[in-house]
């Protein structure tokens, strides 16, 4: 099964909650820096990243965005980067 590919990004007012964003994020992520990453993800994943999301942030003051991209394009890097890969698993805990 070939899980889509997604970005998440954030942007968080509170560096209590900021915090609590980056761990439910990168759960889910396998590449990414700062408040953007990139995430492999099944519907059920996206649900749970979704719902973790939103028991953290405040809506009046925080932003998330979970951003499918297309299948059809080609993933183009710079620098250093590497192209992201699904992985056959994620453990989160």
């Amino acid at each position: 099964m070939k899980r889509p590919l997604y970005l998440a990004a954030y942007d968080v007012a509170d560096n209590r909650r900021l915090h609590h964003a980056l761990l439910a994020v990168k759960d889910f992520a396998t590449g990414g820096q700062k408040s953007v990453f990139e995430c492999f993800l099944s519907e059920s994943e996206r649900a749970q990243l979704m719902q973790r999301v939103r028991s953290v942030i405040d809506p009046d003051e925080d932003r998330f965005f979970l951003v499918r991209l297309s299948a059809r394009r080609a993933v183009r890097t710079l620098g250093i980067a590497t192209p992201p890969a699904d992985p056959d698993f994620y453990y989160v805990g």
